[in-house]
């Protein structure tokens, strides 16, 4: 009898302090909370930029199943008959069909090719930069593009590929390599090229931080122990650099196919194929993301529109857990 009295005294006594212990943590969380509350408020608006604006718009997604029309309102997202897959069905069965979905699958795996180990060698090269000032300006001459807005990059490609004033075409006719100027911008042979030269130029150096971060983590004395055996510079990069980073690499290629029927590591292709096509060359320049805003702003089927995009992002999720589960089963290391 006594024996329980005693295991009943002491497991209240182990309840009490269990309170007193959550107690003391809630007080401390609040604590804690009251001395960061304007980082707080600062990650609150962020929460509250991404449910407005990312989360909320979701709704929109039910006039994808729906024969919805424009002049139905907000309401009608709710109120519109439903169609099932009638609108799915009808872009796979669309004469546009092969045409934008063959260009989009073209323009991100070419930019996916030459854009994604662009910033690495980017990174890889800065790195064995020793001169100081040299580095720094070499980074931010690299990283300045990414903050151009494509409005300017079209404006500065219009510049440089122009049919009649054009830098290039003047350069190769001065030299003879063509006896007439080349419409880059015009004809639709030249849209591929145009579309992952600009993304090279844009965006390498900024992907290039994500590299060279990656790279600082590196331990030094892995580069001199390799050193003392006598490893060469690119045999240093070859066995212990790219090694180090494999993990940042697994990442960004595992988002780049995530993202390949978007526009790869880049991002999106919406604002080159929308600033830099044209109707001559739209048969290499129309994509899925500028025939979806075609079709929604341009004949109002707002409905369609949405199915599209709708297929769009389901495949790009696929993508993202297929590439991840390969990497994962290939190198080892994955997203999540």
């Amino acid at each position: 009898m006594k024996l329980n009295l005693m295991t009943g005294d002491l497991m209240m006594t182990d309840l009490s302090v269990f309170r007193v212990n959550q107690g003391k943590k809630r007080n401390s969380l609040l604590l804690q909370l009251k001395k960061q509350y304007m980082i707080q408020l600062f990650v609150l608006c962020g929460i509250a930029f991404l449910v407005v604006f990312n989360y909320t718009p979701m709704f929109g997604i039910l006039i994808a199943f729906k024969d919805y029309s424009i002049t139905d309102g907000v309401s009608g997202m709710f109120t519109a008959p439903w169609n099932g897959f009638a609108h799915f069905l009808e872009f796979f069965n669309d004469h546009m069909f092969w045409v934008v979905v063959g260009n989009t699958l073209a323009i991100s795996l070419l930019k996916i090719l030459f854009t994604f180990p662009a910033p690495i060698i980017l990174a890889l090269v800065l790195n064995e930069i020793t001169i100081t000032p040299l580095k720094r300006f070499a980074q931010t001459v690299s990283y300045l593009p990414h903050f151009i807005s494509w409005v300017i990059v079209a404006g500065i490609a219009g510049s440089f590929f122009s049919q009649t004033r054009g830098v290039v075409n003047e350069i190769l006719l001065q030299m003879n390599i063509i006896e007439n100027p080349l419409a880059i911008l015009i004809e639709p042979q030249y849209f591929w090229g145009l579309a992952v030269g600009t993304e090279v130029w844009k965006a390498t150096g900024w992907w290039s931080i994500i590299f060279l971060a990656a790279i600082a983590g590196v331990d030094p004395t892995l580069y001199e122990a390799a050193q003392m055996d006598g490893a060469g510079r690119l045999k240093r990069i070859w066995h212990i650099t790219l090694p180090s980073i494999k993990g940042a690499i697994v990442v960004v290629l595992v988002l780049s196919i995530g993202n390949l029927l978007g526009g790869g590591i880049g991002g999106s292709n919406f604002e080159q194929s929308m600033l830099l096509g044209n109707v001559i060359n739209s048969p290499r320049s129309e994509i899925i993301q500028t025939y979806a805003f075609r079709i929604a702003m341009v004949e109002g089927r707002f409905d369609y529109g949405a199915a599209i995009t709708f297929i769009q992002s389901v495949v790009s999720v696929v993508l993202i857990f297929s590439s991840n589960h390969i990497m994962k089963r290939i190198s080892g290391s994955s997203l999540f």
